[in-house]
């Protein structure tokens, strides 16, 4: 069986994704190798820095997204050409044309004439006529005898107009896949003044049919409301240059939905610029004025049949493909800001899941996540004897002595919010010092019923598990949040409108980084929690669990390596974002007494001086010790312990004593930028190594990366809807972030919106931040609160 060859492209993926996002070809080059070699973004971003160029986890994303559209265009164009080529319908020009395209539009065009059923393009069925030798001596200037050509007793050939006809086809085709004009024309395109205009779709109207009158006017009146939301588009015109994100995906959906007609509209001279450039380069050799007369038709007709739509398909799918990108970022950013809120640490918390008819349902939480108590409770329920059900909320925080009150979002939120504000201004908690604080519930009820939510809490109520969710993001809101699919968490629009598998990919994506750098304790956390660490997923994440539960608490990150199914390259990618703190003591009774750090330290020292870490997998497993390393307890991954003892030997700090006060600071004291450089010199390692290990060892061992990160806004009182009005002033909390501006919690039943031309220099806001407010309209029949904002505490 004779092997079919690899059909060459003009291009090579790290040249032209290099050239796309301005990168440093030897650097993209570098993560496709470490892509393939099945490296995570969140690894390479952290521990290779130095051959990366030091690339952000978003550029990472961006070049491993850019990697799999050209893969998939090359293996299109091979299957293209090996199916064209058995047909023998293979040409120069063709394959020239598939040579140089970049998207599977561009091939799957080039492709259509050959798929199964259809005739063949006009050019096709002239080359069948043998007209193809005559048309390309009519380019080269030669004559060439019209006549000789007719032959009457056969179709396409009988006359001397069809003849003609044939020949400019195949002129307009070889016009059309030239690719020094296809660029010109894209450039044209890009420069002349290009629009986008969309108008009302016309749509056909029907005589009713008697018995069904009602039901076809409760069809219009729904189309009819359907309409209004794309009001604003039924005389639009915008330049492609301008025009943003959100309008081309609503036009988009509004086209979908047959509401609006779109069509791209190219300006006269742009038509002409395109045109004279072709004749320019064809007419070089022609002299005679009837091929001249020809080629000229040939080549209108190749831009008005030919290039004018491909062009018009290439820039709508460019436009709604940087469109999707632009999206799925503005998602990815909300979703990293939501995931990375500050944690509300060592607090009692009382989690309320507020409902109208069914009841409030509460749990309370300790300050470890353990459910302590449960309730159901009828603030809303007119039936209900509100006093007393008042009281129950008020024992359950007293007996509890909870700290924090988290309210969900959901329905009948601000009624409660509006009675547990009227509990704190009556002083009911005292002598606790209470607050409250509003929690986004998206997701939380679809948690509720989930197979994870029954594993944790099988004899639990689903309704009563809501809120315990409501309670733990307040808490730690990374843990919690990984239990949802990231697309149920409501962080962006245009949900609908954006490709299914590249926004999974891209918020799954983000929440594996999120986990990752914020790290994770492998002897507290959650099986859930462990899934999304970089190169571990759900097997893996089961038989470390397992592991657990049978040995006891880890307490080195060797000891992973003894897990089933966890080999050289997973323990590679999830070791530095592992966390192992010393809780030898509280494993199985039947553990030996741990040692003492101090002593622990100079074991793994010299253990490490001999060859441990990295090259320690090289022992057997069953000499995998219990020794406990500070260095697990960091960001440093094991790879680096060596260079690790280096440089703490180089500023004279004792290891023994890594993570505390005075380690601390004496190694801030000495570890400055320019020693650091000099350290790099004379070791002959890479800086931005060195300096993230130096970053690590500035850090107590219980660092937490999102402690700088935003904060929950705590309350103590309420506003009323009926209280605002222009020019009021207020604190809120950042929702959401669009394109066009963002949504604000000021803590009434509607968000506020704060539209893009509001925020002075304020441009960039991101889910979480505490924001100052001027309310500037209240528009209460459409439940639309417009806001100027004042001051940005993203902390």
């Amino acid at each position: 069986m004779t092997k079919v060859q690899k059909f060459q492209t003009s291009w090579e993926p790290a040249s032209l994704i290099a050239d796309r996002l301005k990168l440093r070809r030897k650097s993209v080059h570098n993560v496709i190798n470490l892509l393939d070699d099945g490296a995570t973004i969140p690894f390479i971003a952290r521990y290779r820095k130095e051959q990366t160029d030091n690339m952000d986890p978003e550029m990472l994303r961006e070049v491993a997204t850019g990697l799999e559209e050209l893969r998939a265009v090359e293996a299109k164009i091979q299957t293209v050409h090996n199916t064209i080529s058995k047909m023998g319908k293979m040409t120069n020009v063709l394959e020239t044309s598939l040579k140089f395209s970049t998207s599977i539009l561009e091939v799957e065009s080039l492709y259509a004439p050959f798929k199964p059923g259809h005739k063949g393009t006009h050019a096709e069925r002239a080359r069948a006529l043998g007209l193809e030798a005559p048309a390309l001596k009519l380019l080269d200037g030669q004559k060439f005898e019209l006549e000789g050509i007719i032959d009457p007793t056969k179709k396409g050939l009988e006359s001397a107009g069809n003849v003609e006809k044939g020949i400019k086809h195949i002129i307009a085709d070889i016009v059309s896949k030239d690719k020094e004009i296809t660029d010109k024309a894209r450039v044209e395109f890009h420069d002349c003044g290009v629009t986008l205009e969309s108008s009302k779709a016309k749509t056909k109207t029907t005589q009713d049919k008697k018995g069904d009158k009602s039901d076809s006017k409760m069809k219009r009146s729904g189309a009819d409301s359907l309409a209004q939301k794309f009001e604003q588009y039924f005389n639009f015109k915008m330049s492609v240059k301008h025009i943003k994100s959100h309008q081309v995906l609503a036009l988009n959906r509004g086209e979908d939905l047959k509401i609006l007609s779109i069509k791209i509209v190219i300006p006269d001279r742009g038509k002409a610029a395109i045109i004279h450039f072709i004749l320019n380069k064809y007419l070089k050799k022609v002299q005679s004025p009837y091929c001249c007369s020809l080629i000229r038709q040939a080549v209108e007709d190749a831009y008005e049949r030919l290039i004018e739509p491909a062009l018009c398909r290439k820039l709508r799918s460019d436009l709604t493909s940087n469109a999707e990108k632009a999206s799925i970022a503005v998602f990815n950013s909300n979703l990293k800001n939501l995931l990375l809120v500050s944690p509300v640490k060592n607090k009692m918390i009382l989690g309320v899941d507020p409902g109208f008819k069914n009841g409030c349902k509460v749990a309370v939480i300790s300050p470890t996540g353990q459910v302590m108590d449960t309730s159901v409770i009828y603030l809303h329920d007119f039936k209900s004897d509100k006093i007393m059900e008042k009281n129950k909320i008020v024992s359950m925080v007293l007996n509890h002595r909870c700290d924090i009150i988290a309210i969900g979002n959901g329905t009948a939120c601000r009624e409660t919010e509006a009675v547990i504000a009227d509990l704190l201004k009556q002083g009911l908690f005292k002598p606790l010092s209470v607050v409250y604080s509003i929690v986004d519930e998206c997701g939380a009820s679809i948690y509720s019923v989930s197979d994870e939510a029954k594993k944790e809490f099988p004899e639990l109520d689903p309704t009563l598990r809501g809120a315990v969710s409501i309670a733990r993001r307040l808490q730690d809101p990374l843990a919690e949040l990984v239990k949802i699919e990231p697309k149920h968490l409501g962080v962006g629009m245009y949900q609908h409108d954006i490709n299914k598998i590249k926004l999974e990919t891209a918020l799954n994506s983000v929440v594996e980084e999120c986990v990752s750098f914020v790290g994770v304790d492998v002897n507290t956390c959650s099986e859930c929690l462990l899934r999304r660490i970089a190169g571990l997923n759900a097997t893996k994440a089961k038989n470390i669990f397992e592991w657990r539960v049978k040995n006891g608490h880890f307490t080195n990150r060797q000891q992973l390596l003894s897990i089933k199914g966890l080999g050289k390259k997973a323990f590679e990618q999830c070791a530095g974002f592992i966390r192992i703190t010393c809780h030898a003591s509280e494993g199985p009774t039947d553990e030996p007494a741990p040692v003492s750090p101090v002593k622990d330290v100079k074991k793994g020292r010299k253990r490490k001086i001999e060859g441990d870490g990295p090259s320690s997998r090289k022992k057997k497993k069953k000499d995998i010790t219990d020794t406990w390393n500070p260095l697990d307890c960091t960001a440093v991954h094991p790879e680096s312990y060596d260079i690790a003892h280096k440089l703490m030997d180089y500023f004279e700090a004792d290891s023994s004593h890594i993570g505390q006060v005075n380690f601390i600071d004496q190694f801030k004291k000495k570890a400055t930028d320019e020693n650091i450089k000099i350290f790099c010199e004379e070791h002959k390692a890479g800086y931005p190594t060195v300096k993230f290990i130096s970053d690590a060892l500035k850090q107590p061992l219980s660092y937490d990366l999102r402690e700088g990160s935003q904060k929950p806004l705590f309350k103590q009182n309420i506003i009323s809807a009926a209280d605002l009005h222009s020019g009021l002033e207020l604190t809120g909390r950042v929702l959401n972030v669009t394109h066009f501006g963002a949504f604000i919690d000021i803590g009434v039943h509607n968000n506020g919106l704060i539209h893009n031309s509001k925020m002075g220099r304020h441009k960039k806001l991101a889910v979480g931040d505490r924001v100052e407010v001027k309310v500037e309209s209240v528009d209460v029949a459409r439940g639309r609160i417009g806001l100027i904002l004042q001051s940005v505490n993203s902390s």
